[in-house]
């Protein structure tokens, strides 16, 4: 894998912030607030919070504003892929390695209590005690990384696993803007198969990630779309999320936007009708707040596509686009904000930091170049 140089003007870098904070602070806001509809129905939701359902951040283990695994491993896929620039000065050039490396370091959060402090080697990422909580992982992804045996497209983990547990992770890979579509798309299919071993679950964080590569770039949501069906044509099994993407399109066009729409295209919370449904609410949002209602009002898996839809807004409109009162309560968002600013300070300006014949000192002790165990 290899990606075109890329020469970043003053004002491409600060648009091209702007869109990674997006998309990782709106995938935060569209977790926190589908987990607050998670496990009820529509029907439910409506007569919990009135007649349009959820319509504001609630409590969550005990407070207002809490993310799940998915932006937990979201907050893993960046400092694998910050890890994986860092490291190519060694000559060693194999992303979904550290990738599974960062996932691992993502699995001990889950296992102890807080950081072994002994350990000087795993990056500050992985010193974050607040991320030392389960917050509803899937089987699959403990399963997955339960041990440190790698799983890939041909000997994937959990073949049969089909729900969105790798997609929610997946949006940093479209933020890889000077990588082709292709590459993106492969990454982070190799990366999603270390846990979701179903074509549609793979393919499916591939499209996700060409979607966000999309926008990161500039370009409009139904453009991004249709190159990640392009990109998905010549991938065996591809059907079901080809189809799903084309349904969520089609259901544009079927007038005002409904929560019942919304539950057709969420299905029983596959992978591919996770993405589709988060698609159409991106599409047919009035606003990012508009949108990420519509996401997670269903009777499907709402805090995943609430996070998907979000990384969707975010990445197209930029951070500013975000709703204050929800920002404002975001957990982890100060964790969100630094390692958004170091992925674009990395891949606008890594020369800078380091270089196979000197480096910052300060950045190698974020983000080491060492493999050893637990993903250090």
């Amino acid at each position: 894998m290899g990606a075109a140089a890329t020469v970043w003007g003053r004002a491409e870098q600060q648009d091209f912030r702007a869109r990674v904070r997006g998309a990782l602070l709106g995938g935060a806001i569209g977790d926190a607030l589908g987990a607050g509809a998670e496990g009820r129905t529509l029907e439910e939701l409506r007569e919990a919070h009135g007649p349009e359902g959820l319509v504001d951040l609630v409590p969550v283990a005990g407070r207002r504003g809490t993310v799940t695994a998915a932006t937990q491993m979201t907050l893993f896929t960046v400092d694998g892929l910050i890890r994986a620039q860092v490291r190519r000065d060694t000559g060693a050039w194999h992303p979904p390695t550290d990738l599974h490396r960062a996932y691992l370091r993502w699995a001990a959060t889950q296992r102890y209590w807080g950081p072994d402090e002994r350990r000087k080697d795993i990056g500050w990422l992985a010193r974050e005690e607040w991320l030392y909580s389960r917050r509803s992982p899937s089987r699959e992804c403990l399963t997955g990384l339960a041990d440190e045996v790698m799983g890939t497209v041909q000997t994937p983990k959990n073949p049969t696993a089909r729900d969105a547990g790798a997609v929610v992770r997946s949006a940093p890979f479209g933020l890889l803007v000077g990588w082709e579509p292709e590459l993106v798309c492969q990454l982070a299919v190799e990366c999603a198969a270390q846990t979701h071993g179903h074509p549609t679950a793979y393919l499916s964080a591939g499209a996700f990630a060409v979607i966000v590569h999309g926008l990161a770039r500039g370009g409009t949501l139904d453009g991004a779309v249709q190159r990640a069906l392009a990109q998905l044509a010549a991938r065996p099994g591809h059907q079901p999320v080809t189809d799903a993407l084309k349904e969520a399109l089609g259901a544009v066009r079927q007038g005002i936007p409904a929560a019942g729409r919304v539950t057709a295209l969420a299905g029983s919370g596959f992978a591919e009708e996770v993405l589709g449904a988060a698609v159409y609410c991106a599409l047919v949002g009035e606003d990012v707040r508009h949108g990420l209602r519509l996401a997670v009002n269903h009777d499907g898996a709402s805090d995943a596509t609430g996070a998907v839809c979000g990384g969707l807004l975010g990445a197209l409109h930029g951070e500013t686009a975000l709703p204050p009162a929800w920002l404002s309560e975001l957990e982890g968002r100060g964790t969100l904000l630094e390692i958004a600013d170091d992925f674009a300070m990395e891949m606008t300006q890594g020369p800078a930091l380091h270089s196979p014949t000197a480096s910052a000192p300060g950045w190698l002790a974020r983000y080491p170049r060492g493999l050893t165990e637990l993903g250090s």
